[in-house]
């Protein structure tokens, strides 16, 4: 019998001093992207100045994890470690809603990939792969009422 300490994880995320803020939100429960103090830009992935506008002036705010398929790729090589048993899966870029051309890059699970399509509404989930790493994935939402996104 394998026990789940036995499970065979995907490569986990190696948090660098940019990226520690996300991976610590996302280990808290949150989606967290970072933003710019002085022009309230919001951009990922994180980096060291606003791509806006200059600013060292940055920090992770929660965002809402709500968005559409910007672009995505299925995949079905079941040579990378830890993904052997999911195949096929969809990765993703995520526009999020929070500004135009914010874009988050995940998983879509819970869809046959013959499903997805350019514009498919979806909102982040947080899957706990050990207790130190939560990645942020996504799954498709329903429409929002009035025919929105």
């Amino acid at each position: 019998m394998t026990s789940a300490s036995d499970k065979v994880l995907p490569p986990l995320p190696l948090p660098g001093h940019e990226s520690r803020g996300f991976w610590e939100a996302a280990r808290q429960g949150r989606f967290a992207i970072q933003r710019c103090a002085d022009c309230r830009h919001w951009f990922h992935p994180p980096g060291v100045i606003c791509t806006e506008c200059g600013s060292e002036k940055l920090s992770f705010e929660t965002a809402s994890g709500l968005g559409k398929v910007y672009s995505f790729s299925v995949m079905y090589d079941k040579r990378v470690r830890g993904f052997e048993q999911r195949v096929p899966y969809v990765s993703v870029w995520v526009e999020l809603d929070e500004q135009p051309l914010l874009v988050a890059v995940g998983n879509l699970v819970g869809v046959d990939p013959k499903n997805v399509r350019i514009g498919l509404p979806v909102e982040v989930f947080l899957e706990k792969l050990t207790d130190d790493v939560t990645l942020p994935q996504f799954r498709a939402r329903e429409r929002a009422e009035g025919g929105g996104r």
